[in-house]
């Protein structure tokens, strides 16, 4: 477990466009570019192994810019492929807030951040006591038919409030900045609102930019 203390002020982050994590779930990665193995070399080095994963969007210059709002992840388990490859667990921390970038000589992008504002992140499993189960259950199935998905029911049927949401978040094929409002969400019950705002969205046929609208 990482507490408070263990949190750096700088660390190194992994733009992956779509790709989502939140406090206390897992996200595998596989690295392969030379910039992210060297960034992976130096994590492992580091006390915390913290890496964040920050959305990316194109800026209305041309450049690459980072959303203010990343979760940081331990890197828990990696094994290296016969290629060179790795590939590699990171177990959520904690969301941050990115202050700046910081210039320097390595080849992968690293950030000054601020963790204040997302302390619960270290806390407790989170509870979602409006969840009515069977009414997103029914609407999640629907969506995973439309979808052409599928799934292990009898997993997700035994699933707590938080693993179910934060899962469904990170693994339904949505468009980037519909997994940043996820990450954003500032409660669980935010964030199965918003889950169950962009399946119901996507039933009817609607486009994502109109349910971040």
């Amino acid at each position: 477990m990482i507490s408070k203390t263990d949190l750096p002020d700088t660390i190194p982050v992994f733009p992956l466009p779509g790709a989502l994590l939140l406090p206390r779930s897992r996200l595998p990665l596989h690295l392969f570019e030379p910039r992210f193995l060297a960034m992976l070399d130096d994590v492992l080095k580091t006390s915390s192994r913290l890496i964040g994963m920050v959305q990316p969007y194109e800026a209305a210059d041309g450049g690459n810019r980072l959303h203010a709002i990343g979760c940081a992840g331990k890197v828990t388990a990696f094994s290296e492929t016969d290629d060179g490859r790795y590939m590699i667990t990171l177990a959520g921390a904690s969301r941050f807030r990115v202050i700046e970038e910081v210039e320097g000589f390595a080849p992968y992008r690293r950030c000054k951040v601020a963790w204040q504002g997302f302390e619960h992140d270290l806390g407790p499993v989170e509870k979602d006591p409006g969840f009515d189960r069977p009414v997103f259950m029914d609407a999640l199935g629907r969506y995973l038919t439309e979808a052409g998905l599928s799934t292990d029911w009898e997993s997700l049927g035994e699933a707590e409030d938080e693993l179910l949401i934060n899962s469904l978040s990170m693994l339904c094929p949505f468009e980037p900045e519909d997994k940043q409002a996820l990450l954003e969400a500032p409660s669980l019950t935010t964030r199965r609102e918003t889950l169950m705002t962009l399946i119901e969205y996507s039933l009817r046929g609607g486009s994502s930019e109109e349910v971040m609208q």
